[in-house]
């Protein structure tokens, strides 16, 4: 029953066959990986409004200027970013970059960065659009939080169906959202220039205390307008999701990403600054505009309904870009090794599920408010973009090749822009609650490391290094049963349990399902040695389930043999010195003793299962 809820839920298996099929074009992999960056023209203009009308109304003459300096710095950023994908067409992004160029600390650094800013980047895009339909309904304000859960699990199950099913649901959407905010830009340009768009006619600040227009002061509006830069790091982090040739569809969906965030972010920046518009508490930058430009028909009731999407589908990049960053390091041990399985549809869907277990949390945490999270939010970006700008910085000083000294200079300068916008914003948002992420990428660094260390101990521990292949003395022979070993790979572990199998019969047959090609492919070349002249059988999982095919071979067993069956099945099992050890490995024999008890064979007698523990030392 629960399987076929499942089924309904998220669909069928999908094979691993099929995981080219899953690949994205270039088409849905922008609307998949591209909505954080795209939605954010519908705030970052306002951003930059909200700070220079403190100093008076006449200060907005800088709004362009400013505008300038953030598309110079984002034309910086995604030259950088496509250097990348071109350098590292596995993905990984800034994680990789920082590691492979400066050091493991940086690599970590700019991977907690990333990983914290994702989640974030989930809780502010529901919140924010969760803001925007309670502010239509004002009846749905108390049930804010439920509506934030609500949209969380609507994203993430989208995603959970897989990365085409997610693509197709997402592209109309944002695809609207382009299409209704080009066109807010076209006509509104059109109607300037042809001089029938008149100024706002809204209350404005006024000059009376206002506050002096300092250095920091326009600094702090440029960094409030660097969040039009959020986002556009995720494509370089999911590559490996983008149909072949991978890093050259990739870069191409960069710079398509690129040029509508510049064209969108100039536009309403221009209207904005030509119409004099004044952020207002009632009513947003892109609303007024809309309402001029359009008046109060069905395009402006459009443009709000398209950015009202827009702002939760951002979530969907996080969702994108997560499991696939979280899979990376789980692949290079710094994370649990679940985060590396492929779930039923070809995703990442461990790591999606714990992106909005997540989110969840901190929606929860901070009531659904948007302005509790929003000085929460870009210090993890920014301290990536650095960390990845200095990065390619080292990497074209280590290669050189063809205009490097060209390249040193792009990258330095996208490196020291960046990081002068990261001390901005953890100057002005330190005590609104930047400081908590300041405080939970060390945590979150240390926690890495925690994780490195223990697999590197349980590696240590079961090593076969220093281990001499014990002499062949022949099966027992006073035992008929049949006996069974399932294995994971060849360690100390394995080689116990064979022992006692051993011990048990003369008729001992390993069993090795092949999830991951890779360690089989270990396994049948470490077998010959290590093996104890016992047969060796691999069996296929296209769905890469380990107990459904172990469970086929052991009633073919019994069907081929129906009198004796199978009567033993020996576990290997290593048992983590800590009980947190735990959650960091996938307790694959569990899963099989737990399927194995509720069950009888093809000859209906009851298999007996031992366990063959190996204890793993602190």
């Amino acid at each position: 029953m629960l399987m076929r809820l499942r089924q309904t839920l998220i669909g069928t298996p999908l094979p691993s066959a099929d995981i080219m099929h899953e690949k994205l074009g270039k088409v849905k992999a922008l609307a998949v990986f591209s909505s954080d960056a795209l939605s954010s023209v519908a705030y970052a203009t306002e951003e930059i409004l909200l700070v220079l009308v403190i100093a008076g109304t006449a200060s907005r003459d800088l709004l362009m200027p400013i505008a300038l300096a953030i598309t110079a710095l984002l034309v910086v950023v995604v030259t950088s970013y496509y250097q990348t994908i071109q350098g590292y067409p596995s993905g990984g992004g800034a994680y990789i970059v920082a590691y492979d160029n400066l050091g493991v600390w940086a690599g970590l650094t700019a991977a907690a960065a990333l990983l914290i800013d994702y989640v974030l980047t989930v809780a502010v895009s529901i919140t924010a659009g969760i803001a925007a339909i309670t502010s239509a309904f004002p009846a749905l304000l108390p049930f804010r939080v439920e509506l934030c859960l609500l949209a969380i699990v609507f994203v993430a199950w989208i995603n959970l169906r897989g990365v085409r099913e997610s693509g197709t649901v997402f592209a109309i959407p944002t695809y609207g959202f382009i299409l209704i905010f080009l066109t807010l830009v076209a006509v509104g340009l059109v109607r300037w220039y042809s001089g029938t768009l008149a100024e706002a006619s809204v209350l404005t600040v006024t000059e009376e205390g206002a506050g002096a227009l300092t250095i920091f002061l326009m600094l702090r509006a440029f960094a409030s307008g660097c969040t039009a830069m959020t986002g556009v790091e995720a494509i370089s982090n999911g590559i490996p999701a983008f149909r072949k040739p991978e890093a050259v569809n990739a870069g191409k969906t960069l710079v398509v990403m690129a040029l509508l965030l510049v064209t969108m972010f100039l536009g309403i920046s221009f209207l904005a600054s030509s119409l004099e518009t004044v952020p207002l508490e009632s009513e947003t930058v892109v609303s007024q505009i809309g309402r001029q430009v359009f008046g109060d028909g069905a395009l402006y009731f459009a443009l709000q309904l398209a950015t009202t999407f827009i702002l939760i589908l951002a979530a969907n990049t996080s969702f994108a870009g997560f499991p696939r960053l979280a899979a990376i390091m789980a692949h290079d041990r710094y994370l649990p090794r679940q985060l590396t399985n492929l779930g039923d549809r070809l995703v990442f869907a461990n790591g999606m599920l714990l992106l909005a277990i997540l989110a969840s949390a901190l929606v929860i945490i901070f009531g659904g408010m948007t302005h509790r999270l929003i000085p929460l939010y870009a210090v993890g970006v920014f301290l990536s973009f650095t960390l990845s700008q200095a990065g390619m910085v080292r990497r074209w000083q280590r290669l050189h090749g063809s205009g490097w000294k060209w390249k040193v200079v792009v990258n330095g300068v996208g490196a020291v822009a960046t990081a002068v916008v990261l001390v901005i914003i953890v100057a002005t948002k330190f005590i609104h609650g930047a400081w908590i992420v300041i405080l939970l990428i060390p945590l979150f660094v240390a926690m890495f490391r925690a994780v490195k260390r223990h697999y590197q101990l349980v590696a240590q521990q079961l090593t076969l290094e220093g281990v001499t292949p014990e002499p062949w003395k022949g099966l027992a022979s006073h035992k008929r049963q049949k006996v069974l070993v399932p294995i994971s790979g060849v360690h100390r572990g394995t080689l116990k349990a064979l022992r006692f199998a051993r011990s048990l019969s003369k008729d001992v047959t390993a069993v090795v399902v092949d999830v991951d090609p890779q360690v089989t492919a270990r396994v049948r070349e470490r077998w010959p040695i290590w093996g104890q002249k016992v047969p060796l059988a691999v069996l296929e999982s296209p769905f890469r389930s380990t107990v459904g095919p172990l469970l086929a071979y052991v009633d073919e067993t019994d069907r081929r043999d129906p009198e004796r069956g199978l009567a033993v099945i020996v576990l290997p099992e290593f048992v983590a010195a800590r009980r947190w050890h735990e959650l960091l490995h996938n307790q694959t024999a569990r899963a099989i003793k737990r399927a194995l008890l509720y069950r009888r064979g093809q000859t209906g007698k009851d298999h007996v299962i031992i366990d063959v523990p190996y204890h793993l030392q602190r």
